[in-house]
């Protein structure tokens, strides 16, 4: 039984790395864009709308099914805020070039503890939501969806993760994700939770196989 090729709409080899393990319970031959494909706008206002985008952005421009995600931070008390705009939810100051990732991090940790100063609730949950589509124009998309909860905290603590992980605080634990070891964190996190049901749907409507290790136990 062969593999199945999936692009990833990414040319981040260490997100490559990333879905090979939490997707390593398929048959999958997972690929990354390359340098020659522009990058996709996400002007839309839902994770699942940018998602779709950027799935069908990849497989237009490759000819192969493309896997895409779209992920951030929904806090309460901001309306749902910084939401798709995790990222950059600190605007670039007037003239600046492009931030490198740690340095536009941090900016986006202050300011978000500045528009929750004097704040009490402070509940907030990480989304992600993965779409696979096996071409262009693919008219029944699958459709993923993870969620993790937790609240803001006061500062920032731990020094693992990325993003917002030495902010968010996981209510049972009492710590930050960037206070968990990597591998505790990767099994709970939102996209590994919205990676297990993808992996439900590739098997049940694309008939995507379970690897040799999977079959076995």
């Amino acid at each position: 039984m062969h593999d199945t090729d999936l692009l990833l709409a990414t040319g981040n080899p260490g997100k490559r790395a990333e879905f090979q393990t939490l997707l390593g319970g398929l048959r999958l031959r997972l690929h990354t864009l390359d340098d020659s494909v522009p990058e996709c706008d996400e002007p839309f206002a839902t994770f699942i709308e940018n998602a779709l985008a950027k799935a069908r952005h990849a497989s237009g421009h490759a000819g192969r099914p493309a896997l895409a995600d779209d992920s951030g931070l929904c806090v309460r008390a901001l309306d749902g805020a910084p939401g798709v705009r995790s990222a950059r939810f600190a605007p670039p100051v007037a003239g600046e070039a492009a931030l490198p990732r740690v340095e536009q991090d941090a900016r986006n940790n202050a300011l978000l503890l500045q528009r929750l100063q004097g704040v009490g609730d402070r509940r907030a949950h990480f989304v992600c939501v993965l779409v696979a589509v096996r071409g262009v124009d693919d008219p029944e998309p699958l459709v993923a969806h993870g969620w993790l909860h937790g609240h803001v905290a006061l500062q920032a603590a731990g020094t693992a993760g990325f993003g917002y992980d030495p902010l968010f605080v996981l209510p049972q634990q009492g710590l930050t994700l960037a206070q968990l070891e990597p591998q505790h964190k990767n099994r709970i996190s939102h996209r590994a939770r919205a990676a297990g049901q993808m992996a439900q749907l590739l098997q049940a409507f694309w008939g995507v196989a379970p690897s040799a290790q999977h079959q076995s136990i």
